[in-house]
């Protein structure tokens, strides 16, 4: 992401200190994570300490200090959907996409994380993936959504499928 982009997105919020939520969220939104040279330029701009831009960077799972996937794959492991086989779940896909949670696949199309909750147990085990909720997992299930997906950048890239 260049600099410009970063300005762009601060002038947005008229780089108003009260907004640093805000800004790295649109940033992390556009990039897919928080580089350290956008970090510097947010607290510089803001006028807060860049310690206190990396201290809410970390805060938060919801951004990441290190680049991300195209795709984010949450498994949730909450005592719901850990009964009902979440930690299979994310064994399938870790063996599907050769990561381990909380790694990034080589290609960069995938990082997948665990979660401790996701609010929705009674549709347990949950996988969400780029905010998209997939109820009543199971490892077969899994593997054709992760399969339309690889099928999708595939096509992109002008693959054979």
């Amino acid at each position: 992401m260049g600099i410009a982009k970063v300005d762009s997105i601060i002038d947005k919020y008229r780089a108003e200190p009260g907004s640093l939520t805000s800004i790295l969220q649109d940033i992390q939104a556009e990039h897919n994570y928080l580089s350290k040279p956008a970090l510097i330029k947010v607290s510089e701009r803001v006028g807060l300490p860049l310690s206190q831009a990396y201290s809410l960077a970390t805060f938060y799972k919801a951004f990441s200090l290190e680049p991300r996937g195209r795709h984010l794959i949450s498994v949730c492991l909450g005592t719901a959907c850990h009964v009902r086989g979440g930690v299979r779940i994310k064994e399938k896909i870790e063996r599907d996409l050769k990561v381990h949670a909380g790694q990034t696949t080589k290609d960069k199309m995938f990082t997948l994380q665990t979660v401790n909750c996701l609010g929705c147990c009674a549709l347990g085990p949950i996988v969400v993936i780029d905010g998209q909720y997939h109820g009543q997992a199971t490892q077969p299930k899994v593997g054709s959504i992760l399969k339309k997906y690889k099928k999708v950048h595939e096509g992109e890239r002008g693959e054979a499928g």
